[in-house]
């Protein structure tokens, strides 16, 4: 019973998340959709002290319509909040949007928004992520999924630099 109240917990704060910060992209200002970021985190990478956390991450960018592949390297995690996860490895996929066309790597750059998530065994979560350079590309989650134990909510980040040397530039 405990555990249903948890994960109904963590579901609905996911939703008041994913709704107040959409709605400060939308104030900001109206972008189109222009491809998915894929994010993976990195096995034994990350760092966790309860209110703050940090795991390196691989992302891919491909554009809508095509145009290739753009690789960035990173790190994700909770800037402030709680985090008590153990997750072995997090997919994160995002709907990129921005007021014009991006391209050579120019979703460098730090996002920050708000996020929550809650795994036991296979997980799900969500967050939703505004900046880039120009603070004018907003991440929008398509789909978070970790395998491990635990819960997060809190003020997220995510800064993502090129990956110049991997082998699908």
């Amino acid at each position: 019973m405990k555990n249903n109240k948890l994960v109904a917990t963590m579901i609905t704060l996911i939703a008041l998340f994913s709704l107040s910060f959409q709605a400060q992209a939308g104030e900001t200002k109206s972008g189109a959709k222009i491809g998915v970021l894929t994010c993976i985190t990195q096995p034994n990478t990350g760092i966790s002290l309860i209110i703050h956390s940090t795991t390196d991450v691989k992302c891919s960018f491909s554009a809508t319509g095509g145009g290739g592949v753009e690789n960035y390297v990173g790190e994700t995690g909770v800037g402030l909040g709680i985090d008590m996860r153990f997750d072995r490895e997090t997919h994160l996929v995002y709907t990129v949007l921005a007021v014009e066309k991006v391209g050579s790597y120019k979703l460098a750059g730090k996002y920050v928004g708000g996020g929550a998530s809650v795994t036991v065994g296979a997980g799900v979560g969500a967050q939703v992520l505004i900046g880039g350079n120009d603070k004018s590309i907003s991440l929008q989650p398509v789909i978070e999924g970790s395998t491990g134990l635990g819960i997060s909510a809190g003020i997220t980040y995510l800064f993502l630099q090129p990956d110049k040397g991997s082998a699908a530039d």
